[in-house]
């Protein structure tokens, strides 16, 4: 049997490339108007994933858009699980005007990075996909504590690994507040998200080894490189006997 890949990538963020990269990836994470988007982005998003045979799913985020959602908010479990609730079920409501249907969720930004370490805060996001609908796949950074909350209520969980981000030894995301948490190089993007499939684990930035496990790969749509690296990221992986599949 050949061995499948999901390739992950948020959209709907008002970048302008949203309709290159759907030609490249299995799953859009849609922005659902906290962080970034709005009814008309989500409408053509959600419109575009349907004509490709995208999966679609929600990206819901903190209320910031002046930060794009990337800088840590304190709020509380109950409040988490109140906002991830209504951008699960805004971007429903345009899944269901395309005759489609969501597939799965993904936090965005700070609120992803903080539920990967807070477990509270992972419990209210798992509780809040569980609530609407317990067929939504929910992904989580591999390794994460994420995983076992969203698996305590049955949810099925999808690991997911970063091919434009840097690790720290700990299998965190290097903070983008520092010069080396994005990767830049196609290249080595490549030969990232190549490894981490291969072997199951991936270089830190102080050269220590990250064990890991692969069932979705995440691009970032808006940086800068997005569709260069989608385009490579994708040839790569059938260039590798891998297949682009969506979960």
């Amino acid at each position: 049997m050949t061995r499948t890949v999901d390739l992950n990538c948020d959209m709907g963020e008002g970048c302008g490339n949203d309709t290159e990269l759907m030609e490249f990836i299995s799953s859009a994470n849609i922005a659902c108007g906290y962080h970034a988007g709005d009814a008309t982005t989500m409408r053509k998003t959600v419109e575009m994933a349907v004509e490709k045979g995208v999966a679609i799913g929600a990206h819901p985020g903190y209320p910031d858009r002046e930060n794009f959602g990337r800088v840590a908010m304190q709020m509380s479990p109950a409040k988490v699980n109140e906002i991830v609730s209504d951008q699960i079920a805004t971007l429903n409501e345009f899944a269901i005007r395309a005759d489609a249907r969501l597939s799965h969720v993904k936090a965005h930004g700070a609120l992803y990075n903080q539920a990967a370490r807070d477990t509270e805060l992972a419990a209210a996001i798992a509780e809040a996909v569980a609530a609407f609908d317990k067929e939504l796949v929910l992904f989580c950074l591999s390794g994460s504590p994420m995983i076992a909350e969203a698996e305590k209520l049955g949810l099925r969980t999808a690991s997911e690994v970063f091919a434009d981000r840097t690790y720290q030894a700990d299998g965190s995301l290097t903070p983008r507040t520092r010069p080396n948490a994005l990767i830049h190089d196609t290249g080595e993007a490549v030969a990232q998200a190549v490894k981490m499939l291969a072997s199951g684990a991936v270089k830190a930035t102080d050269g220590s080894t990250v064990t890991l496990r692969a069932d979705t790969i995440c691009l970032h749509g808006d940086g800068k490189n997005a569709l260069e690296f989608a385009i490579a990221i994708n040839r790569a992986m059938k260039d590798n006997g891998i297949g682009i599949r969506h979960l």
